[in-house]
């Protein structure tokens, strides 16, 4: 039986035609070497943008069902034109669309979730092709409706379709590996070339931007290894692994910066105790993911920070009417300037003084924050956008990132 793996290649690496072809000529050579592959595709460079730029020239509140039909395209224009090339090179080759794949999904339209695959049909279908090329970001629901899975929805879809086969996972993309912080903001940032499940879910979800949060969550659950690296490129990449695989942990191992936050504060005077269950069962219904959460109650005053996505912002708002209605005294603020900064670490666990080391930074640089939240690997701080940038280098250099 050949090997089978699956590769993840991303928007930027598929571009034009070109890059389709050259990528090819590389899938050909591995195939030559005994191997099977499932390939999962972005849509080819902007093109998402391109498609939602369409979208609201005629609307800013789309139908979110026909937004996801129309934002397929994209992915299916990419596995298409793949596989015409596969086969045009003698790589005997499919494309398959979510529905084809079998990828089932739940929830809201543009950030449903994976709900299980068809993993019969696609070793079946991998017997007949050396290739499959398979449409990422989408699926289709229990009404037979094209869905998508939100931005970075490939990378989600990658890892499942790896966790359904039992094979491993390799996601090429612009980038060499996983950075200490984004290179952009300091240069010096070192790659790394290992880094714990437990690390990259935090740095995601933080706002590192490299993988999306989702897919790390499914390959830490379902203990299946994932490799990113920069598409055809013979530099080394980074392995996300079990935290006991790691050969060393260090203290503060990266520094994320997240600028596409909204920091949002409520206040209700003389409310209810159910105030609180009705904000969130209404977040929960909009699909509003929230993060960095605190909470102050005097009598009945109570009053509710936290922080959220920009592209949150239209759900987020009908949250607060439909709260407007029940509780006529809300007032709210939202914040559009606003960062995200975090520290994490897997020994910051067994390490003293991390805390302090970071608060007296953001101190002696007069650096304020609004907020802040701690797990057992991570610290994070909502401050200033224009402080953001200082920040990450003031943190690289203190924690040697």
């Amino acid at each position: 039986m050949k090997r089978i793996t699956v590769l993840k290649f991303g928007g930027s690496s598929v571009a034009s035609i070109e890059k389709i072809k050259a990528i090819s000529e590389y899938l050909k050579k591995r195939t030559e070497n005994n191997e099977k592959l499932l390939v999962v595709v972005s849509a080819m460079g902007k093109t998402t943008d391109s498609l939602l730029k369409q979208a609201a020239e005629i609307t800013a509140d789309p139908d979110i069902r026909e937004l996801d039909t129309l934002l397929a395209v994209g992915e299916q224009n990419t596995i298409s034109l793949m596989a015409i090339n596969l086969n045009h090179i003698g790589v005997p080759a499919r494309s398959l669309t979510g529905m084809q794949a079998g990828i089932k999904t739940f929830g809201q339209h543009t950030k449903s979730r994976i709900a299980n695959i068809d993993s019969e049909f696609i070793l079946k279908e991998l017997e007949k092709f050396d290739v499959l090329v398979v449409a990422g970001f989408q699926g289709v629901n229990e009404n037979k409706e094209i869905t998508t899975l939100g931005r970075g929805g490939s990378d989600t879809s990658a890892v499942a379709l790896a966790t359904a086969i039992a094979a491993p996972c390799e996601i090429y993309t612009d980038v060499t590996g996983v950075f200490g912080t984004d290179p952009r903001l300091y240069p010096e940032a070192k790659q790394l070339e290992q880094v714990s499940y437990e690390e990259m879910l935090e740095l995601s979800a933080l706002g590192a931007g490299v993988l999306e949060t989702r897919c790390v969550e499914i390959a830490k659950n379902y203990h299946v290894p994932i490799y990113l690296a920069k598409t055809l490129s013979e530099k080394k990449g980074t392995w996300i692994m079990e935290n006991i695989d790691l050969l060393e942990k260090k203290v503060v191992t990266g520094v994320a910066l997240d600028k596409n936050i909204l920091h949002v504060t409520l206040t209700c005077n003389g409310c209810s105790p159910d105030f609180v269950e009705k904000l969130f069962n209404e977040l929960d219904t909009q699909s509003v993911n929230i993060d960095m959460i605190s909470q102050v109650v005097v009598g009945s005053n109570i009053n509710i920070s936290f922080t959220c996505k920009k592209t949150d912002k239209h759900f987020l708002e009908r949250v607060i009417t439909n709260l407007s209605s029940a509780f006529p005294s809300i007032e709210s603020t939202i914040r559009e300037d606003c960062a995200k900064l975090s520290i994490v670490g897997s020994g910051m666990r067994d390490v003293s003084g991390v805390a302090a080391r970071a608060f007296r930074l953001l101190g002696k640089n007069d650096i304020l924050f609004y907020q802040v939240t701690t797990s057992e690997i991570s610290i994070s701080y909502a401050i200033d956008e224009n402080n953001a940038e200082k920040a990450v280098q003031l943190f690289c250099e203190e924690f040697n990132i």
